[in-house]
């Protein structure tokens, strides 16, 4: 690897380390700080983020304008119907007032890499995938703090934390769309060094996303132990309930199977690392690990590959139309 790609790279994790300190900055409770949750995780999902954005072009915004019909029926899915669903089921299992909210959390959350990826093998429109996630990404900066702000108030009552709406906002924007934005700057630049980037930063994300979700598990085992009977079948529910809707609503309005495909998938799966982090921002946890509220997202993580595994079976042996 050239050293100018080396630069490039340290150059990258050194602005990642001052975004994390950044958003890391209010976090700390009272003289308790925990470097993995005000440092590690927010650097962490900058990161993942970044490797989203290495692969992106700006004529993978331009889906709206390609594909309005797909676009239209995968974002109402994403930012109206996902957090509609999750709100009955939240209500419906009667989950406590933090993990109720750690699920809207969840469904507010744009799909990820991970979305990206299983698209592929389930032989949907990748290309499609991408611009979703993409132009989502962007979008729930405002919507998911609104939104999360509303479920608080419903779920916590007078419980709940203040929260600086417009503060959660920017720190999301931080943590998603300015590495993404990174990301984009040197595919369009430095074309070259972003393809021999692409591949090792994927690997690195993948990692992160596994230690992540296994970490805030690990650190609300008592909590999970308490609520598996209700938060397993809410977070399954969600996935396999938004995969449906997804895939029904596409096929409905004439969508080919490809895309019909992609719309179930990014309607069904989640970035649970923007959930946890989500959670952690907004309250972080008095012993200084992962907050209840990541939880669910946590959760999510492991599970929606037990529910996601039989419709990438099922979309295999489909013949391709």
């Amino acid at each position: 690897m050239r050293k100018s790609t080396l630069s490039l790279i340290f150059a990258i994790f050194a602005l990642f380390l001052v975004t994390g300190s950044v958003v890391a900055e209010d976090e700390v409770v009272e003289d308790e700080s925990n470097v993995i949750v005000d440092v590690v995780l927010p650097v962490a999902l900058a990161f993942i983020m970044f490797s989203l954005g290495i692969g992106l072009t700006v004529d993978d915004f331009t889906v709206v304008f390609k594909e309005p019909k797909a676009f239209a029926i995968g974002l109402t899915n994403q930012m109206i119907v996902l957090p509609i669903v999750g709100f009955v089921i939240a209500s419906g299992l009667g989950l406590s007032a933090e993990l109720a909210v750690g699920l809207m959390i969840l469904a507010c959350c744009p799909g990820g890499v991970t979305s990206n990826i299983i698209t592929k093998l389930a032989k949907g429109d990748t290309a499609l995938s991408v611009s979703y996630t993409a132009i989502v990404s962007v979008a729930t900066v405002i919507t998911l703090p609104l939104i999360v702000g509303l479920s608080m108030d419903h779920f916590m009552g007078e419980a709940a934390p203040d929260i600086d709406i417009l503060r959660l906002g920017m720190e999301v924007f931080l943590l998603t769309t300015v590495p993404v934005g990174l990301g984009m700057t040197i595919r369009h630049y430095f074309a070259e060094t972003a393809d021999k980037m692409e591949k090792g930063v994927g690997m690195v994300a993948a990692g992160l996303f596994v230690i992540i979700v296994l970490a805030a598990i690990a650190t609300e085992w008592d909590t999970l132990m308490d609520n598996i009977g209700k938060l397993g079948p809410a977070v399954m529910l969600l996935c396999a309930v938004m995969l449906g809707i997804g895939y029904g609503s596409a096929a409905f309005l004439e969508l080919n199977s490809k895309r019909a495909t992609t719309v179930s998938i990014e309607s069904g799966i989640q970035n649970a690392v923007v959930g946890i982090a989500v959670g952690d921002l907004i309250l972080a946890a008095p012993d200084g690990g992962f907050s209840t509220l990541s939880l669910p997202s946590g959760v999510y993580g492991v599970l929606m590959y037990i529910v996601i595994a039989p419709f990438i079976y099922w979309r295999i042996t489909q013949s391709e139309d």
